[in-house]
């Protein structure tokens, strides 16, 4: 490999990792937000059971549970909250390991190009 294809490389690994902020900062504000739905729905559910709401979840009626399970009734309810919640979280998790594995490469390629600039 040559000098000039190195630095080339490395100005692309720059590149790379400066999207990859930018996309990570809207995974962030994806991630807190479907928290926040997930947060909030579960608050406006227990507190429907609670005020003696019925709701069907999936083909069952559920009417003025047990307080010990309102909670996870709740939960049961909100499964797509749920789901959105883990989905966000893990593409956040998942960018983060792709920026980690840029910077790797970036480190990679800074090593060879100083070993290049020391031979030549």
């Amino acid at each position: 490999m040559e000098i000039v294809e190195i630095a080339k490389m490395i100005e692309a690994k720059i590149k790379s990792l400066e999207l990859g902020r930018e996309i990570l900062k809207e995974y962030a504000q994806e991630k807190a937000e479907t928290i926040g739905t997930y947060d909030k729905a579960m608050a406006k559910t227990i507190i429907a059971l609670k005020n003696g709401a019925e709701f069907n979840l999936d083909g069952h009626v559920v009417k003025n549970p047990l307080t010990t399970v309102t909670e996870r009734i709740a939960r049961g309810i909100c499964f797509q909250e749920k789901i959105d919640m883990e989905l966000a979280e893990a593409k956040y998790k998942n960018a983060i390991v792709g920026m980690s594995a840029i910077s790797s490469e970036l480190n990679g390629y800074q090593s060879i190009f100083r070993h290049l600039e020391e031979r030549g």
